[in-house]
């Protein structure tokens, strides 16, 4: 039995990417249900491969695992160092990804942060760093130079467009990571062509779904990282059989986000045990989802301006 698209509103724990909450559209089909949530300022062409993917979730089911765990990496928003170091401590997590470049902060934030995240992880721990773009070559020359003091595994998306991208990899020694640059162009294969990038990272719904998602991966020729779009367990679980399906998984994924909602609409949320998710897939809990689900005509008129 299908049942109605519900819409739903579940606040965050801190502020992350400019969001305090997290809205969507959960569909339900045949395969099970699927997660419809783009960011608010993503146009309809954009939000029509979330919604694709959202549909494949639904109506068609996805590519038998390969694996039956994936490592996951913490997520560290733009916080203080204390808050920060307790967040890496507690996600039980050998790898953290650390936010910086966030607007109204300085770098001495950044590199407190970076530096506090490192004391959690120890010397052995992987630590990576994500700007969102927000650096021009030589402002992410200058600071990645000066944070790989903390041994950086990688830094994602630190400028914005792929050029920049490619000048910075030749004129650093940490290792770049696309996100933006796969996630929002055209032609995500271009990656490839500039030499832009060393780490693919890729995210199921603005790619289209698992099976859209694989032939990126696979056409990019890069190793790949699985990331979320801070979703519930049931968007998760999309990224998660994207990473389960991919033949290589070189790197810690980061889908371990569901702390950074203060709630979810399934009894059984996709959260990491010693730093892995177990490959599975949640279905809508009616109790839980109760206390989230919101009317809005916006969402479902977005949904329906974003369909073929």
């Amino acid at each position: 039995m299908t049942r109605s698209p519900v819409v739903f509103r579940i606040p965050m724990r801190t502020r992350f990417r400019g969001q305090t909450v997290r809205e969507g559209v959960l569909l339900h089909g045949p395969a099970g249900w699927g997660e419809f949530s783009p960011f608010p300022e993503y146009g309809p062409r954009e939000c029509a491969r979330w919604l694709a993917c959202a549909r494949e979730a639904a109506f068609e089911g996805w590519p038998e695992p390969v694996r039956d765990r994936v490592p996951v990496n913490a997520t560290v928003p733009a916080v203080g160092p204390e808050q920060a170091h307790d967040i890496v401590r507690r996600s039980g997590c050998g790898t953290a990804k650390v936010k910086v470049a966030e607007r109204g902060q300085a770098f001495e934030d950044d590199v407190a942060r970076v530096e506090a995240v490192r004391d959690a992880l120890g010397p052995s721990g992987r630590l990576r760093v994500d700007a969102n773009g927000a650096w021009d070559v030589g402002e992410a020359v200058r600071r990645l130079k000066r944070l790989d003091r903390f041994d950086l595994e990688y830094a994602e998306q630190p400028c914005a467009t792929l050029e920049e991208l490619a000048a910075v990899r030749r004129a650093c020694d940490v290792p770049i990571a696309a996100d933006e640059s796969i996630r929002r162009a055209e032609d995500p294969l271009r990656v490839r062509a500039a030499e832009a990038a060393d780490v693919a990272v890729v995210k199921v719904q603005p790619l289209g779904g698992v099976r859209a998602a694989l032939r990126v991966v696979e056409a990019c020729g890069l190793p790949a990282v699985v990331s979320s779009a801070v979703e519930t367990s049931v968007g998760l679980a999309a990224g998660l059989a994207l990473a389960a399906a991919l033949p290589s998984l070189p790197y810690a994924c980061g889908l371990g986000t569901m702390a950074l909602l203060t709630g979810d609409v399934v009894a059984d949320s996709l959260t990491p045990v010693d730093g892995y998710l177990t490959v599975r897939r949640p279905s809508v809990n009616f109790q839980h989802l109760s206390a989230f689900e919101i009317e809005s005509p916006q969402w479902l008129r977005r949904m329906q301006e974003a369909s073929p």
